[in-house]
């Protein structure tokens, strides 16, 4: 049966309101106790019937970022929110801290091609990350790419980058202002110059050169305009291209036409032998192998492991065998060997068989297999021989989290980036023959790292499932049960939330306040139980995860009720939305980033069918009802006294459509009754987030910051002695 899904009545904005609305904006008057009126917002007609519920939708013409009167409404809430702001102006002490925090050299972990090194690298303000090259571990770094030269707003970003085989050439992805859209260059590294090669219309995708060095495999959205409208940010193909000729010529190799909601990864295995296919489910952690022996040509990749019947990831070749990481029959991962011409279970070999921590990646390098583990939410790090023979565990500097790991098959050493809330991103280098570990470049922090301290407390949820958060704060702060706390999490699409370092937290920390980070279920931290665990129909284990954290920092002491603020972005945001609407009176200020809200409509926007598998979709009966039962946008209910609240988004986000973070916004507005500021932050040139340059990412702190701090009622507080930001020589 089709779903029951259709609009009744569209009612638009009436004639001459974006004249009034540009009034509005400018009479404004500064926030002071008592609110002005906000910007007015019009409420249209809309209603629809999902299965015979009729929902109301007053607010859908905020989804249009096209009309004129969403461009109007959207300047006057920008003008509302910096009038709040602006009133005893928190922001020049903020910027000016965290400008200085964040001044200091950093570099990347280098992958190697050709005997060349190629990582990145920033002075400490640069708007964004250069491209270094250098040969060999001793040699000197020269600039390869700077796209701070591109843009003068500093809103183009290199997305993704590959070297040849041979190191001379690399193929680099450009997306502007944060969108997720993508166009593939290439440049000689010898030269300096781009070739002619360019390849539009990209998305998600990293290529995978041939071993000839004359080409490389990617995948490539349809062109706009062939396809229904929407259907760009679907259906991707896979093709080959050749240097020096025209992407329109590209070799065309595999598609699913007829499957809507599936993306894919190209690998070419480190001899040359194949094309590895990795086809993703959408959001799922559900995954099909396919391979491609190159002697045959461009032809279809057969089938190797199909069925979707779990997630299965290609590290390697070696042998005859694919490395896979896999959860089949494994909700903690194991690694398995599976040969493309025997892929049958039978003929299976384990590797690294399961064990009580979850593998969270692996490589391989020197003929040792490199593996992550998380145990409680905290990377291990241990070198495996093949055969599971021998084993050794790398002794990591501080409890915290293993970034990115590079390697190569046979290569004699590996290199990865390591971070904990106060231990900034430092790039190792560990070498097989010595047995020796040491930085490859440590950036250093004149600051007293003894004079704060991280834990790891355990708590109980609504349904009495153990749930860990890391609290970080001064060591001498005494938990007084009135102290700031700022409570994050995300619990969502398998993604772990470990301890990383950021000058944010840092600034937050300096202010006396309390950091804490909560493992929600929905996360990838404890497996792929833990992951189902918040997904579908038990979404709402999330919130109640989210909300027993903070019940339990008033229980033992921290803080109280209106000393919390929340902060979540995209998933985090639909966290941090959810939490409000179901517990308004437990917390103090809200922070809803990037929010997916309208759990009713949000996949009919972007890349959002993607979700469906994580989320659900009101078009089925089954999954409109849980849906329903805890969608923010539907749940925000008139009368009620809801805290303050910042709502963030940017006009171009492509990820998730800025429109639901707009109607939340809206509705707030119009309903709550506490008095409590409702603002929105709707920025300009900016995307979901990623590419944000270092400028944009500061004023955007400085905003969020001035908001919390004002809502909480604290003051700005100067260090007594700045830090000093200052880069290590390498191997030292």
């Amino acid at each position: 049966m089709m779903p029951s899904i259709r609009a009744r009545v569209v009612s638009m904005p009436p004639a001459g309101w974006i004249a009034s609305l540009a009034l509005a904006a400018s009479l404004a008057p500064a926030a002071t106790a008592g609110l002005p009126p906000y910007p007015e917002t019009p409420r249209g007609s809309v209603v629809d019937d999902y299965f015979g519920v009729q929902v109301a939708d007053p607010y859908r013409w905020l989804e249009n970022s096209d009309d004129p009167a969403v461009a109007a409404w959207t300047e006057a809430e920008n003008a509302y929110t910096e009038a709040f702001l602006a009133e005893g102006d928190l922001r020049p002490a903020i910027r000016h801290r965290l400008t200085e925090l964040q001044d200091y050299p950093r570099a990347g972990v280098p992958m190697e091609r050709g005997g060349r090194l190629f990582f990145t690298r920033n002075s400490g303000l640069q708007k964004q990350s250069v491209w270094m090259v250098q040969d060999g571990i001793e040699g000197t770094p020269q600039l390869l790419l700077d796209p701070n030269t591109w843009r003068e707003d500093g809103t183009a970003a290199v997305s993704a980058i590959m070297p040849s085989p041979d190191g001379r050439l690399v193929v680099y992805a450009v997306s502007l202002s944060g969108s997720d859209w993508e166009e593939l260059h290439v440049r000689n590294v010898d030269t300096g110059k781009d070739t002619e090669d360019r390849i539009p219309y990209v998305k998600f995708t990293t290529p995978a050169w041939t071993p000839d060095n004359l080409g490389f495999f990617y995948s490539r959205q349809p062109t706009p305009g062939t396809v229904p409208a929407g259907d760009e940010n679907y259906f991707p193909k896979i093709y080959y291209h050749r240097l020096g000729e025209s992407y329109k010529q590209d070799a065309f190799i595999y598609d699913r036409p007829r499957e809507r909601e599936i993306g894919f990864d190209v690998t070419v295995t480190h001899d040359g032998t194949y094309l590895v296919v990795e086809v993703w489910a959408g959001s799922s952690t559900r995954s099909e192998i396919y391979a491609l022996p190159l002697s045959e040509g461009f032809k279809k990749p057969r089938p190797v492991l199909t069925g979707f019947d779990a997630n299965y990831h290609f590290l390697a070749k070696a042998g005859n065998l694919f490395y896979l990481l896999t959860d089949k029959d494994a909700p903690h991962y194991r690694i398995i060997g599976v040969d493309p011409a025997r892929p049958d279970s039978a003929h299976w070999t384990t590797v690294v068989p399961e064990g009580p921590d979850v593998i969270t990646t692996a490589q391989v390098a020197d003929q040792a297999l490199v593996v992550e583990t998380l145990h409680d939410a905290r990377s291990r790090l241990a070198l495996v021989s093949p055969d599971g023979g021998s084993y050794k565990q790398l002794d990591l500097p501080d409890l915290g989290s293993v970034g990115r790991i590079r390697s190569r098959p046979g290569s004699d050493w590996l290199a990865f980036a390591f971070t904990s809330f106060l231990f900034p991103t430092t790039v190792y280098r560990y070498d097989f023959a010595r047995g020796e570990l040491a930085p490859f470049y440590r950036p250093q922090i004149d600051f007293d790292r003894d004079a704060y301290v991280t834990r790891q407390v355990w708590f109980e949820s609504k349904d009495g499932t153990k749930v860990p958060m890391f609290l970080v704060h001064r060591r001498n702060l005494v938990l007084n049960g009135n102290n700031p706390v700022l409570l994050t999490g995300y619990g969502g699409f398998d993604i772990s939330m470990t301890p990383r370092f950021s000058t944010s937290t840092l600034f937050w920390l300096e202010q006396g306040g309390v950091y804490a980070l909560v493992n929600l279920r929905g996360g990838g931290e404890f497996g792929e139980a833990w992951h189902r665990a918040g997904m579908l129909e038990k979404k709402q284990n999330v919130f109640d995860d989210f909300i027993a954290a903070a019940e339990d920092l008033v229980t033992q002491g921290v803080t109280r009720p209106e000393r919390i603020a929340i902060w979540g972005g995209s998933n985090g945001g639909l966290l941090t939305a959810a939490c409000e609407v179901q517990r308004p009176a437990l917390f103090g200020a809200v922070v809803i980033g990037v929010p997916v809200a309208d759990m009713l409509r949000y996949h009919q926007f972007t890349v959002a069918r993607f979700w469906i598998p994580e989320y659900g979709s009101s078009e089925d009966p089954v999954q409109f009802k849980f849906l329903y039962a805890y969608s923010p946008l539907q749940n925000v209910k008139p009368g009620v006294r809801y805290p303050a609240t910042l709502v963030t988004t940017a006009d171009t986000d492509d990820r998730v459509g800025p429109g639901q973070a707009r109607k939340l916004a809206a509705t707030l507005q119009a309903d709550n009754a506490s008095g409590n500021p409702i603002l929105i932050r709707i920025d300009t040139r900016a995307g979901h987030g990623g590419g944000k340059p270092t400028q944009k990412w500061i004023e955007e702190r400085a905003d969020i910051y001035a908001f919390i701090l004002k809502s909480l009622g604290l003051p700005v507080r100067t260090p007594p002695t700045p830090w000093r930001l200052r880069a290590e020589p390498r191997g030292h």
